[in-house]
């Protein structure tokens, strides 16, 4: 992919002051600058999502007493929904120049802002510890089999060399920003794409794969238990899947050139999108019907031990993939709190931060529970944030192509100071959330959720709670551009 580039103003300094590195702070991308391909952003999202984290869900349905075809339905349902409104946060990027959170000060305020920035600069760090953590067991059974190591072992020595050595490299590539981001992609995903297919080829050709699994020895659910766990499997790695990259999708379509069809990038991205996420997902499910485990090591290292070191070579680069995306996010995220760092320095901190967090998961006891609880609580801020932005920009202000202003100082007339009226139905979108949401932990077991016998339908009540209370109330507003 050509290197997207962008002439910016130093802030308070003369206009001919022009910046070598746009994106060391936070300026806006002229259309000029950008790129006319569009094969990066399939790469760029393919690679994030042909991770072990996607094994693991997919085995997760089996592990929650689905059978294999009702897992593999939630699956393809719910990502052609989630995928389908993520290819219009796509496509915002791309029109704007500017990254999700700055899409934000449009809608939150100048300040009002810093709520959703601050939430997803927390839930970046999460979901760069998570996919670190997740693949620490698999590596280690891998290393089992080739001797390094006794897998019965506890091994947490190894754990944090591994998680120390993958997060250097993760934090070394997103170092050199977005051109670094879509090469490292590019070269790299075609061969892992490779190792997936002999994978694959040899789980479902040559492995006791249950294909007709229906549920577990004890009996298949059936009738309302069957619709309930589903519609938990639904919110956590279906529709919940594609709605929890909505707040990332901008960072990097801002570099796609608006000359560019709107229809091409959209395929690009949301098929990069789905189709490693549909694969790995049925992979994960058909691998859980041997053992109905969604422990990494158990989930692959007993299936394709054979195979354990081009399987060592997926398993790694799966999160460097993931989380390259993650920290470079982080580093914009945070520039939009007028934190005055650069990009480099905030790119260091957050490896940092990770590492902290990949500790606590490191000691977690279940796994199952763990990813439950963190994949809910993702989709109800994503599904929240995703309604009262698409409300704003697909709804109400469906034309405006200058969005300069977004990156005025504070004190600026040419944004609110704090948007209450955003702020109302955020408020409101986490709260339907709650209410309709029951996760594996009581704490995100809501009342009304609890009421209907354990349905979980809290990204759809997010979403229309938050866009409904938003449309309502910034409706009238002259301001806005119709």
């Amino acid at each position: 992919m050509r290197r997207a580039r962008a002439a910016g103003t130093r802030p308070e300094t003369g206009a001919g002051d022009v910046r070598r590195d746009v994106e060391e702070t936070l300026q806006p991308i002229p259309d000029e600058r950008r790129t006319t391909r569009v094969g990066g952003q399939f790469w760029i999202w393919a690679g994030a999502n042909i991770a072990p984290i996607n094994w693991v869900l997919g085995a997760l349905g089996i592990s929650m007493g689905l059978g294999l075809w009702d897992t593999f339905a939630v699956l393809v349902v719910g990502n052609v929904i989630g995928m389908v409104v993520f290819g219009f946060f796509v496509l915002l990027g791309q029109r704007s120049g500017v990254t999700g959170m700055l899409l934000g000060r449009g809608v939150f305020g100048r300040r009002g802002n810093y709520l959703p920035a601050l939430i997803q600069g927390v839930v970046v760090i999460g979901w760069c510890a998570v996919n670190t953590w997740i693949v620490l067991d698999l590596v280690m059974a891998l290393f089992g089999k080739i001797g390094w190591v006794d897998p019965d072992l506890a091994n947490y020595g190894w754990k944090f060399a591994v998680a120390a050595a993958v997060m250097c490299v993760q934090v070394t590539i997103a170092l050199f920003g977005y051109r670094a981001i879509a090469g490292f992609e590019r070269w790299t995903v075609p061969p892992t794409i490779a190792i997936l297919v002999a994978m694959s080829v040899a789980a479902w050709f040559f492995m006791d794969i249950d294909w007709s699994y229906a549920g577990p020895p004890s009996g298949a659910l059936t009738g309302w238990d069957r619709v309930v766990a589903m519609s938990s499997v639904m919110t956590a790695i279906g529709v919940g899947w594609g709605l929890t990259w909505l707040t990332y999708a901008s960072d990097y379509s801002r570099f796609v050139s608006r000359a560019v069809p709107r229809r091409r990038l959209y395929l690009a991205s949301a098929g990069g999108q789905i189709l490693p996420v549909l694969w790995l997902g049925l992979l994960g499910a058909t691998l859980a019907t041997t053992n109905g485990s969604v422990d990494p090591g158990e989930l692959v290292v007993d299936n394709f031990g054979s195979m354990a070191i081009p399987v060592l070579l997926l398993v790694l680069h799966g999160p460097i993939a993931t989380n390259i995306l993650n920290i470079y996010t982080f580093t914009v995220t945070v520039q939009s709190l007028d934190i005055h760092l650069g990009r480099r320095a905030l790119n260091v901190g957050v490896g940092v931060a990770a590492m902290g967090a990949v500790t606590l998961f490191v000691f977690s006891s279940n796994i199952a529970h763990s990813l439950d609880a963190w994949l809910s609580a993702c989709v109800g801020w994503t599904s929240t944030w995703g309604a009262i932005v698409a409300v704003r920009y697909y709804v109400l202000d469906r034309r405006s192509t200058d969005f300069s202003h977004y990156f005025d100082p504070v004190g600026t007339r040419r944004l609110r100071d704090v948007d209450w009226r955003a702020l109302v139905a955020f408020a409101t979108g986490l709260t339907c959330s709650w209410l309709f949401m029951h996760g594996m932990v009581p704490a995100l077991q809501g009342p009304l959720s609890e009421a209907l016998h354990g349905l979980d339908l809290s990204w759809l009540a997010a979403g229309t709670g938050a866009g409904t209370v938003y449309y309502l109330l910034a409706r009238r507003d002259p301001t806005i551009a119709r």
